[in-house]
């Protein structure tokens, strides 16, 4: 069975409002030096893409 195309969108839009909580307020030094937070939003972008 085939996947709704509309789910793909969903996901893809789910995955980049996290991405924008995850570095919301936080300043690129921080997020560089934070392994966790790297993977996270590196993952989500694998979501994206």
């Amino acid at each position: 069975m085939e996947r709704d195309p509309r789910a793909y969108l969903w996901d893809a839009r789910q995955a980049a409002e996290f991405i924008q909580t995850f570095i919301e307020g936080v300043a690129f030094e921080a997020y560089i030096q934070s392994e966790m937070m790297r993977s996270a939003v590196e993952r989500k972008f694998e979501i994206i893409g």
